[in-house]
């Protein structure tokens, strides 16, 4: 499984990610927000604030919400 190595805010609720393996294109993240520990990041301002973790090799929000990697990486390679 290649690691996330960069992700950028795009707009809305799009990221723009970037794959160990040189895979990389935007994922809208819009219809996946539901469900307590995802409402904080209907706020846009909030979902700017993710980080991408060293250690899961995925983003992660200040609450901890975050998406499989293997996840975002099959709609990475969907998107590209």
């Amino acid at each position: 499984m290649p690691k996330l190595t960069e992700a950028r805010y795009v707009r809305s609720y799009v990221l723009w990610l970037r794959w160990s393996d040189g895979c990389a294109g935007e994922v809208d993240l819009a219809g996946e927000l539901y469900g307590p520990i995802f409402e904080p990041l209907k706020d846009e301002s909030y979902f700017r604030s993710f980080v991408l973790s060293p250690v899961t090799h995925t983003v992660v929000w200040p609450n901890g919400a975050d998406f499989a990697p293997e996840y975002l990486y099959e709609r990475t390679r969907a998107a590209a």
